[in-house]
């Protein structure tokens, strides 16, 4: 008998069990939603959206054995049973010895930053995405963004595009401008696209930051993800199973941060590790003033069984298959018809070059807010901005606007929420917008808040 024929088609590895119905909606009410929402996709009704990729934070399917530790979930106000299996999860995975839990990741480092910054200090990142900016900034501090030099260039592929720069790491500790209190590396890199960070990278960071007397630090929230990354494209790990690749990229670091809404597979929850005891039991007092008891941190038991056991599901290899291929799916099908995106596509988004698929907006016209407005009338779909409205800042001197880097919008995957058919249908809807990008126009501001605009911003269209 014959070797039978390969079969390539990469399959959910998961079985549907419970739907929700998606509500359907007509253009002209699209209309009438978004003018009211002030043109910002984040003040949009959720039920007046058909396909949600605005995050994927928070927004997965859980799975059976989740809903089984629900059930199981010991509500006692402290010391439960599920603060323990939590805790021995994220040591078993992480392997710090302080596991102080949150309601989600921005409390992580809310804490972890009122802690130990102060003004004037430096908290260096490969790049820091919006909380985790916010919440340096509110202290006074300075995140400074330390991309490589390969992020720079959106359109080109490379296998770890989200590395942070080592000489420039280097210059910062060696001639700092302010106290460092802690480095950072974001796995996968967020605002960089969703890449992904070399092993070698982390480790060599962590070197550095040893070398200056730097304490270092994992932002974790997609930690499963650049596992897999680190397996299929980095050379010495394509055989080491992920929760090892996973347990060797930590051992570099002295603590981390975690939204557990992304890898950690639930729909809330976090953490904030360290191996400090003295920072943790600092920690752990700010954490019971705002977010409660050290053995449960602003959740309710079973959503500490929902994470202990999503930790691990995100380290299966079949399901890690499934989430980079899916998320690929979408990233090469609108790219081979010409739509720019930032190559390669992420572990969890793809992501559209919104300045270079319409030149003509200029980038403090908000090409990115034009874009997310435009899908969303075209098919219902919502995504989210990531440019000059999400990371643009005004001159110190001279109180200008100035615009981001890049000017992108992000669509990000909910875990194990959406089939092909509903990708197939958002690259049929992103196809005809770019088919009349040239009609596009900008956007200005109407109001924004001092920190986090890009939630509660209104906008108007140009002209």
């Amino acid at each position: 008998m014959r070797n039978p024929r390969p079969i390539h088609t990469v399959i959910e590895p998961f079985r549907i069990k419970s739907v929700e119905p998606i509500r359907m909606t007509t253009r002209d009410e699209r209309e009438e939603h978004i003018r009211e929402a002030g043109y910002n996709v984040f003040r949009l009704q959720a039920r007046d959206v058909l396909i949600d990729l605005l995050t994927d934070s928070g927004t997965g399917a859980m799975s059976a054995e989740q809903w089984a530790g629900v059930m199981r979930g010991d509500e006692s106000y402290a010391g439960s049973d599920s603060y323990h299996r939590f805790k021995e999860a994220v040591q078993d995975i992480f392997g710090f010895r302080n596991v102080i839990p949150t309601h989600q990741g921005r409390a992580a480092e809310r804490i972890l930053f009122s802690t130990v910054c102060r003004a004037g200090d430096v908290i260096p990142n490969n790049t820091h995405f919006d909380t985790t900016r916010a919440n340096i900034e509110f202290t006074g501090a300075e995140a400074r963004d330390l991309p490589c030099a390969e992020a720079a260039d959106l359109g080109t592929p490379g296998p770890f595009k989200g590395n942070i720069d080592l000489e420039g790491l280097e210059r910062v500790l060696a001639h700092p401008s302010g106290r460092i209190p802690l480095a950072m590396i974001t796995i996968t890199n967020n605002s960089g696209g969703g890449q992904p960070v070399s092993m070698a990278n982390i480790r060599a960071a962590s070197e550095i930051c040893r070398a200056h007397g730097v304490p270092f630090y994992i932002d974790a929230c997609r930690f499963a993800e650049n596992a897999y990354f680190i397996q299929q494209r980095e050379d010495g790990y394509e055989d080491t199973p992920l929760i090892d690749i996973a347990r060797e990229m930590f051992s570099y670091a002295d603590g981390a941060t975690m939204s557990a809404k992304k890898d950690g597979m639930a729909n809330i929850g976090g953490f904030l590790a360290t191996n400090d005891d003295g920072l943790a039991a600092q920690e752990r007092d700010l954490l019971i003033l705002t977010e409660g008891f050290p053995t449960y941190g602003g959740l309710a038991g079973r959503d500490l069984e929902a994470v202990a056991i999503g930790l691990y599901e995100a380290l299966e290899p079949d399901y890690q298959k499934y989430r980079i291929a899916s998320t690929a799916y979408l990233g090469d099908h609108i790219s081979a018809a010409g739509v720019p995106i930032v190559q390669p596509p992420g572990g969890h988004a793809v992501y559209i070059d919104a300045a270079a698929m319409c030149p003509q907006i200029a980038p403090l016209e908000l090409p990115g807010i034009s874009l997310t407005v435009e899908l969303y009338l075209e098919a219902g779909i919502r995504g989210v901005e990531i440019g000059s409205v999400m990371f643009g800042h005004k001159d110190e001197d001279t109180g200008e606007p100035v615009a981001a880097r890049s000017e992108l919008v992000r669509l990000a995957i909910p875990r194990r929420v959406y089939t092909q058919s509903h990708v197939d249908y958002v690259v049929e809807a992103i196809l005809n917008v770019y088919d009349r990008r040239a009609a596009m126009r900008g956007y200005e501001i109407t109001y924004e808040p001092p920190f986090l605009r890009h939630f509660t911003a209104e906008f108007e269209p140009l002209g």
